[in-house]
């Protein structure tokens, strides 16, 4: 049976010779050194993570946790609650924006209920606890029991598809109103002050936005997250969809293969699952410059450079899905470059 020491253990350093091979080896592809630059630094992650410097591309998937939020109900979101259902079923049907944009890179794209406010939904695995989770500005999102139980849920499914032949995982969410608890999240764990973490979401009005900031400033009054405790702040201000990203990430992991980040939902699960275990950090490849406000705060408080910058603020794992094709690049230079020695060519190295 897993257990949360258990994941945590799992999840081993990089392998630092491997990565030193890596690099050797991509300092003497036929190109001056350095030039083909984040790309070159990706490769020697992956080969970290896999443990090998021959690294290949291979299946890639994308978990999408879908759930509904109590605090809706405080209205800070437009969209009806009822999207989430009924998108969660597009997505079975491969229609939404991250199923397009995942097909175009031969993608695959796994929508979980683990939350939504619906009847079982067809052509879903559910990890579902219940309806959605409660109103944040109330009180706790959930029990720190439950939020344990679906955050090592979600890590045993990452861990699955792992088993199965995935190669990289990509993490993705569904969830009308969740940019309210992941701001919450972001403020608690960054230390920043909530108008410093909320934005627009799905098209909030503008001229409402002070009343999503108070929503957000009340939960956080109310629930008095620990920001060094990952599952506290999950459990208190976030959601389920929020716990089923955090697990997949962990899961991820301990799994041995890279996690692609989506927005800012998913580096708001980054800063949880980074204090639940710090070692999961070096797995994390993040994906776009969300066009949401806490995104670029919860990235500095990562230190993490995503390659994308598209404005995207789409959410579902669209970002993840237009990031994979860097993961291809990175083993296509490692495996296809030619060599400068094999050319009886030296090229002068940075001064």
């Amino acid at each position: 049976m897993l257990t949360l020491e258990h994941l945590v253990h799992l999840i081993r350093p990089l392998d630092e010779p491997a990565m030193q091979l890596a690099r050797h080896h991509i300092d003497g592809l036929f190109k001056p050194v350095g030039s083909l630059g984040r790309l070159e630094e990706l490769a020697v992650q992956l080969a970290g993570i896999y443990r090998t410097p021959d690294i290949h591309p291979g299946a890639k998937e994308i978990i999408v946790m879908a759930a509904d939020h109590g605090v809706f109900d405080e209205g800070i979101a437009v969209t009806p609650r009822e999207v989430t259902a009924s998108q969660a079923l597009n997505m079975t049907r491969g229609l939404t924006g991250v199923c397009a944009l995942a097909a175009a890179s031969g993608v695959k794209v796994q929508i979980v209920d683990i939350g939504i406010d619906s009847e079982p939904l067809p052509g879903m695995p559910s990890l579902k606890l219940a309806r959605g989770c409660a109103n944040i500005a109330k009180g706790a999102a959930m029990s720190r029991h439950d939020a344990e139980h679906l955050l090592l849920a979600s890590a045993r499914f990452a861990m699955d598809k792992v088993a199965s032949g995935v190669r990289v995982l990509g993490v993705g969410e569904l969830g009308i109103g969740n940019t309210t608890p992941a701001a919450a999240m972001v403020s608690v764990m960054t230390g920043a002050a909530p108008e410093q973490a909320v934005g627009l979401g799905a098209n909030f009005p503008s001229h409402r936005l002070h009343h999503k900031v108070e929503v957000v400033r009340s939960a956080i009054a109310v629930n008095r997250p620990d920001a060094s405790d990952g599952i506290d702040v999950l459990a208190k201000v976030g959601g389920f969809d929020l716990v089923g990203m955090t697990g997949v990430i962990l899961g991820g992991a301990a799994a041995g293969v890279p996690v692609v980040l989506d927005g800012f939902l998913s580096y708001a699960c980054a800063l949880a699952a980074c204090r639940i275990a710090p070692g999961v950090w070096h797995y994390l490849v993040p994906s776009h410059h969300s066009a949401e406000k806490g995104s670029q705060l919860a990235l500095a408080h990562l230190d993490l450079k995503p390659f994308i910058h598209l404005e995207l603020r789409l959410g579902e794992g669209s970002g993840a899905a237009m990031a994979m094709p860097f993961i291809d690049a990175a083993c296509a230079m490692v495996q296809r470059m030619g060599r400068m020695a094999d050319n009886h060519v030296e090229l002068p190295r940075p001064a």
